[in-house]
């Protein structure tokens, strides 16, 4: 008699029960490959509109669309079984109304994403509730937003004055009330990022927030030394994984230049002695 075991993705209720039991691990991903590996030690995968920039060599998130997040996000859900996948709600896809952006949600639901993810503060609650009320998951994500990053006169740390941090306050506040699952909470003072995952009762995701949130979330090429530029304060390269490319690569275009590579082993039709 044989035994089938059955993989189960970490749902959003399960996300939701780590609040005060357990740390959240979550990285974002794009593609296949990449997906495949963090699947294997993660909660939850995050398709970042920072695809925008680390994937697409963009300035910023703004050109991101929704049918590059949902294309992203059908490829990560078919290459793995066990986390919560979260899909990025890119610019213009959410603001206009909360019609449009049930829409563009339904749309990132369908391509296989258990949950989306909004940027914006209490202007955004109500369409966070709208959402909600109507079954989709909701990641809210306050502080440094980089949607905004016009308004906010760049990637600037939020949250410095006590003015700031109260209004970044608020917002968290408002998105857990309107029925947000969890929160991002992204580039704020430690002391902020601390008193917010005290005072909300759904877990605080942190990337350059504080220790103490419930959770952390990082972008994966930066952890890997893929990021082709600065890696961020907030952030931590573990690994230079672009050496070991870059190193295998080299070792490849050698033996194709040299004649070492392919050999016959490499061929078709060829009848070993």
């Amino acid at each position: 008699m044989s035994v089938h075991s059955t993989v189960v993705r970490t749902t959003v209720p399960q996300l939701m029960a780590c609040k005060g039991q357990r740390k959240i691990a979550s990285l974002t991903s794009y593609s296949a490959p990449f997906a495949r590996i963090l699947d294997e030690v993660l909660d939850m995968i995050l398709i970042g509109d920072s695809t925008a920039m680390v994937g697409y060599a963009m300035p910023d998130t703004l050109s991101f669309t929704i049918e590059q997040v949902a294309a992203h996000t059908a490829a990560v859900v078919r290459s793995t079984q066990r986390a919560c996948i979260v899909a990025d709600m890119p610019f213009g896809s959410y603001q206009e109304s909360p019609r449009q952006a049930f829409a563009n949600a339904a749309r990132l639901l369908a391509s296989g994403a258990a949950a989306v993810k909004m940027e914006g503060g209490i202007a955004l609650a109500d369409t966070t509730r709208f959402l909600v009320e109507r079954g989709v998951p909701v990641l809210a994500h306050v502080g440094l937003m980089p949607q905004y990053v016009n308004t906010m006169g760049g990637f600037k740390a939020q949250g410095m004055s006590e003015e700031s941090a109260e209004r970044i306050l608020q917002d968290a506040l408002a998105h857990e009330k309107a029925g947000a699952f969890a929160v991002v909470l992204e580039g704020v003072a430690e002391s902020l990022g601390r008193r917010i995952t005290e005072s909300l009762a759904i877990p605080v995701i942190g990337i350059g927030a504080s220790p103490a949130c419930d959770g952390q979330i990082l972008v994966t090429e930066d952890i890997l030394g893929l990021s082709g530029g600065r890696i961020p304060k907030f952030a931590r390269q573990f690994a230079d994984v672009g050496a070991v490319i870059r190193e295998a690569v080299t070792q490849y275009a050698e033996g194709v230049r040299e004649g070492t590579f392919p050999t016959l082993d490499n061929c078709f039709g060829v009848k070993k002695s």
